[in-house]
């Protein structure tokens, strides 16, 4: 048989593979949580849960850690791709925490908040859509960016990762990759043609994949012309969260007067008090620490949240309930003891997260 009847032959069974993956997608039957296929040299892993905008749990996040521990180490195997089944989520809540050496590409398509940052963020490549929205909501529910929040957000630009942790400000399409939360935007349509020239790829490097996603990058012009949604405020932004405490930054906020700031201040009277000085802490610290010792902290203060009231009244006031009226306690910034955000951060001893 001649190299160029194999070659089509292999393209043939890579699509109808990719297409045996969408049709599962698309299918309203009761399906598994978690689909995990190998198309071609690519292992792709399938978030399946559309009717509860793809939410990761515990069962799921079984399944999915030693596959990528077996992919990880298979030859045959050379790049994970993941994505979200429906169209409308990538994933949006849950958390998952693990490392991966091969290339791996998360296409960040639809809601992505909560786990679905933890799959995706920490990745080297993340594809957004036009659909995408991403967000850190969790001071509006008593809790504060986990899944290595206190990571990625010290490090992007100036205080916008401070801003989007503390206000939960979502951002939409190109903006996630203008944000430095994605690394490529594609349009929505050309998804499945670029899945297929990714499972196309021969042993790939790093830079094989990083050379496809640019070329479907640059195919892709919608909104291409618009400015960053935040792209006037960044100066203010950077001006009026450059504060030793999250008390300075209001008080900044009420001061400065304008619009935007009245907003954001008005926003964040809204939070949890201990929640907002438990990520200001976070990410403070997070800035010089590496993702693993960021993931050690952060299952310190999930305890601490567990121990605490405000996730419990924040989930029933905004997830249960849905009156959007969470009594919280502490009330106020000032009555948040630095003592208190203090015992958040204190070692865990033997019962600490290890790896």
């Amino acid at each position: 048989m001649s190299l160029t009847v194999l070659t089509s032959a292999y393209r043939l069974r890579s699509i109808c593979r990719l297409q045996r993956i969408q049709s599962h997608m698309m299918s309203s039957q009761v399906e598994p949580g978690v689909l995990l296929e190998k198309v071609g040299s690519a292992g792709v892993i399938t978030i399946n849960r559309p009717k509860v905008l793809n939410a990761l749990n515990l069962p799921m996040i079984r399944q999915i850690y030693p596959q990528l521990k077996k992919w990880e180490n298979d030859n045959e195997t050379a790049i994970v791709i993941i994505r979200g089944a429906g169209g409308k989520a990538f994933c949006a809540g849950g958390d998952i925490r693990g490392t991966c050496r091969k290339p791996y590409i998360a296409l960040i398509e639809g809601i992505t908040m909560g786990g679905g940052v933890g799959l995706s963020v920490h990745g080297r490549f993340r594809v957004a859509t036009e659909k995408t929205l991403f967000a850190m909501p969790e001071t509006a529910i008593g809790l504060f960016p986990d899944v290595g929040g206190g990571h990625f957000l010290p490090r992007l630009r100036g205080k916008l990762g401070l801003f989007l942790a503390l206000t939960g400000f979502r951002l939409k399409g190109r903006d996630v990759q203008r944000a430095g939360v994605a690394t490529h935007f594609v349009e929505s349509k050309k998804i499945p043609e670029l899945e297929t020239a990714l499972v196309d790829l021969k042993s790939p490097s790093a830079e094989d994949v990083s050379r496809v996603l640019d070329s479907y990058q640059s195919q892709s012009s919608l909104d291409s012309e618009k400015p960053f949604v935040l792209d006037k405020h960044m100066s203010d932004i950077d001006r009026l969260f450059s504060s030793s405490s999250v008390e300075g930054i209001v008080q900044n906020l009420k001061a400065d007067g304008s619009e935007f700031a009245n907003k954001q201040a008005e926003t964040l009277s809204r939070m949890s008090p201990m929640s907002l000085k438990i990520t200001y802490k976070q990410l403070k610290a997070g800035a010089t620490l590496s993702l693993q010792d960021v993931l050690v902290m952060e299952y310190r203060l999930s305890q601490a949240c567990m121990r605490g009231c405000d996730f419990y009244e924040g989930v029933r006031a905004v997830l249960v309930d849905k009156d959007q009226n969470p009594k919280w306690n502490p009330s106020t910034l000032e009555e948040v003891s630095e003592q208190a955000v203090e015992q958040c951060f204190s070692s865990l001893g033997d019962k600490d997260l290890t790896f």
